[in-house]
């Protein structure tokens, strides 16, 4: 059995609690969260860390020392404060073990850029992804002869917007130069320029939306429509990493997603005006 430690900021959170079973599932038992450390207990009325590893099954560690020492593999989590990663994973990515650092990865090129040269010169297989990017149909969509993409999905943009731009930058293979946000009280439009000239768009509903893109190509268009089991392939994807230490995701191209979207967080600031991604 592959032992995972949950190195949270704190635990009573959707991934944290889904986590466990998933992990279990998708693996066949082979993949087991056995630890669990975190920074504080559930700010929001949810459960301390203490009876969440027992509601869970799960050891908790009073250090991040001590759990890293015990694990197998690390899964950094804390999903909705990418601005804790740098902190929380550090240890983790000296270690030496698998570690995957949950989205969305880092909050600026800088904190992702120090985060993985600090795994590469501590030879730490290391990723972090958008549970999207194993969507099926945007694992079998066509990359090539794209001109431009939309897509679509629910939610604001700071917390959400990952999940639509890690699909984009698969689609347009390619860094972007610029952003630019519009926003009213229900919408917002992110508006990408890329080196080569091309664009993309992404638009989040404060009332929900499904996952969508439109594809522009020399042949014309296509709708594709998320409904598969995107998070189960994400899980089959984690799963097989923690198994082979292979990382599929690029380092570059984690780093020119979180830059895209450092850039787009300052134009929230600047509705209409262009942003320079670095």
């Amino acid at each position: 059995m592959i032992k995972v430690g949950f190195i949270d900021y704190y635990l009573d959170e959707w991934h944290a609690n889904n986590y466990v079973h998933m992990l279990r599932d998708y693996s066949n038992g082979e993949v087991e969260a056995v630890y669990a450390w975190a920074e504080i207990d559930s700010p929001e009325d949810g459960l301390t860390t203490d009876a969440w590893c027992e509601k869970y099954g799960l050891t908790r560690m009073m250090t991040q020392e001590e759990l890293i020492e015990k694990s197998d593999v690390l899964l950094v989590l804390a999903p909705r404060d990418p601005k804790k990663h740098e902190e929380l994973a550090n240890l983790a990515l000296r270690s030496g073990k698998r570690c995957y650092v949950d989205k969305t990865f880092a909050p600026d090129h800088f904190a992702a850029k120090r985060m993985l040269d600090l795994a590469e010169q501590s030879g730490t297989p290391c990723w972090s992804s958008s549970a999207l990017r194993f969507a099926e149909e945007y694992q079998a969509a066509d990359k090539t002869n794209i001109k431009g993409v939309n897509t679509w999905g629910p939610n604001g943009f700071e917390d959400y917007a990952i999940h639509q731009l890690e699909p984009i930058f698969m689609m347009m293979q390619a860094p972007a130069t610029e952003v630019m946000h519009l926003t009213n009280d229900e919408v917002y439009t992110g508006v990408l320029r890329f080196a080569d000239g091309r664009t993309a768009t992404l638009s989040g509903y404060a009332k929900g939306s499904p996952f969508m893109m439109n594809v522009a190509t020399d042949d014309g268009n296509k709708v594709i429509d998320v409904q598969s089991d995107y998070f189960g392939g994400f899980i089959r994807e984690l799963v097989r990493f923690f198994r082979t230490a292979e990382v599929k995701i690029p380092h570059e191209e984690t780093i020119a997603i979180m830059d895209a979207r450092g850039a787009g967080v300052e134009a929230v600031k600047t509705p209409g005006v262009w942003v320079n991604v670095r």
